[in-house]
């Protein structure tokens, strides 16, 4: 990671908060060639595919397989899921920012690679804030620290403690992924020298972690089930305490400073920029019915998440907020992944 100057930061800063105020969230008039949202009554015409920028297993997946299962019930059409992990997520990207904005091809992607990418990375084959526009935001609850076995450290403070002693490795399920820049922002606040190993998705991470290859990783709760008992909690990201794991404090009340550590990431659902208006509509609809369903409930219940899909304009309110807020942290860590 190569820290960037402090005005070079500021100019990023300026510049991609200035794109964002013409991001392309909603039926903005700029987007070009848009196709009549009349024609969306007749959506869909054929089978979706919702591209999925991680392995199969994890969260992002999870939500992708029964998205597809609810649209095919309501709709009528087929639904492949097809994933395409590596690259930080872009090869995912690419593949959907690149596909006719007709409503038939899905992206579903962490909200980091969509909404920090943009200045993690000097060049992209695509334009985030152009490109690309959201239906849904699936939520991800708070997410679960975890250290190895043998890191004596039984909380957050006194795996600090334990980072400024001893060479310490971060396990991430994505470069740039929200897991790094908490150990960035550790590094800079605390002087110690995390080093973050990024995994293509969370199910490598947490074997690594479970057999000590790492030291500390950070992910949903339902990965770090699958090696509980060989791993030890210390802490979970995020304003609220897991449903999972009500005695465990968060990091805010662990006392680890930094906005950061408060913010709660998400999946968000993107397609084409140009994509009838009408389209994202029923996307989000099926999505808010879809949340009220027994496998909905059963899935929040399993990956200990509580809240669910908001209505479309309640959803781009809340990106139009939250968006800049993500991307100050990675322009203020200074984060550079090329």
């Amino acid at each position: 990671m190569i820290p960037t100057p402090m005005a070079a930061r500021r100019e990023a800063l300026s510049a991609v908060l200035a794109a964002l105020a013409v991001a392309a969230v909603g039926p903005a008039a700029a987007q070009p060639k848009r196709p009549s949202d009349k024609a969306a009554l007749n959506w869909p015409t054929k089978p979706l595919r919702i591209i999925v920028a991680f392995p199969a297993g994890g969260l992002t997946d999870s939500y992708a397989r029964m998205f597809a299962e609810q649209l095919t019930a309501k709709f009528g059409q087929p639904v492949v899921v097809e994933n395409r992990p590596g690259a930080g997520a872009i090869i995912a990207i690419d593949a959907v920012a690149k596909s006719p904005a007709d409503g038939h091809t899905m992206l579903l992607t962490t909200s980091g690679t969509v909404w920090q990418n943009r200045v993690l990375y000097s060049k992209l084959p695509y334009n985030l804030d152009k490109d690309l526009v959201p239906a849904v935001v699936f939520p991800s609850g708070p997410l679960v620290v975890a250290v190895a076995e043998k890191v004596p450290a039984k909380n957050m403070r006194e795996f600090i403690e334990f980072a400024k002693k001893n060479p310490t490795n971060m396990g991430t399920y994505a470069p740039g992924s929200y897991p790094q820049m908490i150990a960035d922002q550790i590094n800079k606040v605390e002087g110690s020298k995390i080093v973050s190993v990024h995994y293509r998705g969370e199910a490598p991470m947490w074997v690594d972690l479970a057999s000590g290859q790492v030291q500390i990783a950070v992910g949903s709760y339902q990965s770090f089930a699958s090696v509980q008992g060989r791993v030890r909690a210390i802490g979970v990201t995020g304003n609220y305490r897991s449903p999972k794991l009500p005695d465990l404090p968060t990091l805010a009340e662990q006392g680890v400073a930094g906005r950061l550590v408060t913010l709660e990431g998400a999946l968000p659902l993107m397609l084409p920029a140009g994509t009838p208006e009408a389209v994202l509509q029923a996307l989000s609809q099926a999505a808010v019915e879809g949340a009220n369903t027994e496998r909905a409930a059963k899935l929040r219940e399993t990956f200990a998440i509580p809240t669910k899909p908001k209505k479309l304009a309640d959803m781009r309110r809340d990106w139009e907020q939250d968006v800049p807020v993500w991307i100050k942290q990675a322009v203020d860590l200074g984060i550079k992944l090329d």
